[in-house]
């Protein structure tokens, strides 16, 4: 197999990845006199800032999630593959993928992060993570799944770890999560289940650290402890998980939490390429660039976004954020700098333009920090919607979720509260179990055509 695309006299350009940076840098090169090639897992781009909406069952995935070959519909010189990437080969400059093999000019890796289980390979496979549309998901099920199973368990104990949700991880998806799941015990299961008493429900947030949403001021993390310890939420700071056994959350000072809906969203760290060597990682296996965004050592390969570190800025010697501000603007950088290369300019270094912070925790319960300025309650809640809605791509995607959001401010009521479990078809199967142990080594470069 290959990918189908013909070289011609154009410099090619291949992005791995259609996240914020990807998706940037791909909608900037255009009418650049080069040929871009994205390639991604998934055929359509996500907005993770709404994830934890859709495994509340607050909205539809496809609100928050647009395909990618609508967004370059009528595109020239631009070719979208739905593809992971096996190996790179840099001194044939060739990257093998599920599909086959392609060569490049420019390569550059926009992959994002996946979640970091911090080598505890039990709790990886036990806990539920939120990093996409497809888990976010599951996780969706699994919450019905269990009230439904709730209100006809006969044994008090297990009806408990069906009622008890733990949350690990106190930054913004930890805090946004535990906010909405607690508006969801307090006005939508008296309603939906009137027959399951709704204060059995218990929700628990776990931080290693001493606050919550360390990123942020003291100040705003203390409004949003606040917030939520009012809204019902059970806070454990200073509280590190060790595993997850016999329905139980156990800690490292030896408590436990008994619950069946285990979520952790306790960091990320970068996706990782199948060979590439470990000397090109750094913190968090995100790959180490400079401040070109050039991968080190290396001429024509770049990393953005959460994928890459850049630790050559004085304000951020470990690394940027992993904010999809700092992905869209490499991007863009990125975009300018290709064009000059193959101009014969020197490129531009990068320097990040911090705008800024947020994170909501209910309804009209947000913080915001921008400079020295910092909001709280109601204001902050109001600009958290605006910046998201703003960002979200596509008019049809943007109404949605305004009518979403206004449905749900007045009437406290979601209508999307069921559980579907997907069956893939035979074909889509085999077809993923083929792909999943092929173009895995060297072999595809014995082949003497490569497009």
């Amino acid at each position: 197999m290959s990918l189908n695309v013909e070289k011609g006299n154009k410099k090619r350009v291949v992005i791995v990845g259609g996240g914020f940076g990807g998706l940037k840098l791909a909608t900037s090169l255009r009418h650049s006199g080069m040929q871009v090639i994205l390639i991604d897992k998934n055929n359509y781009h996500q907005f993770p800032p709404l994830i934890y909406q859709v495994a509340s069952a607050g909205m539809e995935p496809s609100s928050i999630s647009f395909p990618f070959r609508k967004i370059f519909q009528d595109r020239k010189d631009f070719y979208f593959r739905m593809a992971e990437v096996r190996a790179v080969f840099t001194d044939k400059k060739i990257i093998q993928t599920s599909i086959g093999k392609v060569d490049y000019d420019y390569l550059v890796f926009a992959a994002g992060a996946t979640t970091n289980f911090y080598g505890n390979k039990h709790i990886a496979e036990e806990a539920m993570p939120m990093k996409n549309v497809a888990e976010a998901m599951g996780l969706q099920n699994a919450i019905l799944s269990n009230l439904e199973r709730s209100i006809t368990c006969a044994n008090n104990v297990e009806r408990q770890e069906l009622l008890n949700v733990v949350i690990v991880g106190g930054g913004a998806t930890g805090v946004e999560v535990a906010g909405v799941l607690s508006e969801m015990k307090h006005t939508i299961l008296p309603h939906d289940y009137p027959d399951l008493d709704s204060s059995l429900m218990n929700i628990y947030l776990i931080e290693a650290g001493n606050r919550l949403l360390s990123a942020m001021s003291p100040e705003s993390s203390a409004k949003a402890e606040e917030f939520l310890r009012k809204m019902g939420v059970n806070i454990l700071l200073n509280k590190m998980v060790t595993d997850y056994r016999d329905h139980k959350v156990v800690l490292a000072d030896g408590s436990e939490i008994a619950t069946r809906t285990f979520i952790w969203v306790s960091g990320i760290a970068g996706v990782q390429i199948g060979n590439m060597d470990k000397s090109f990682l750094g913190r968090g296996n995100r790959i180490k660039v400079d401040e070109y965004n050039r991968v080190s050592g290396m001429e024509d390969v770049f990393a953005i976004g959460d994928q890459c570190i850049m630790s050559g800025d004085k304000e951020y010697p470990n690394g940027h954020p992993q904010l999809a501000q700092v992905s869209i603007q490499q991007g863009k950088l990125l975009s300018k700098n290709l064009r000059r290369l193959i101009k014969g300019k020197s490129m531009t270094p990068f320097s990040y333009k911090n705008l800024g912070s947020m994170a909501t925790v209910g309804r009209n319960k947000a913080v915001a920090e921008f400079s020295n300025i910092k909001l709280q309650g109601f204001v902050a809640w109001v600009l958290w919607l605006v910046v998201h809605l703003r960002s979200i791509l596509g008019v049809r995607n943007k109404v949605i979720v305004l009518l979403n959001w206004i449905w749900n401010y007045f009437n406290y009521n979601q209508s999307l509260r069921m559980i579907f479990y997907p069956k893939k078809a035979k074909e889509v199967i085999e077809r993923e179990a083929r792909e999943a142990v092929t173009h895995l080594g060297e072999d595809l470069l014995k082949e003497e055509n490569c497009e």
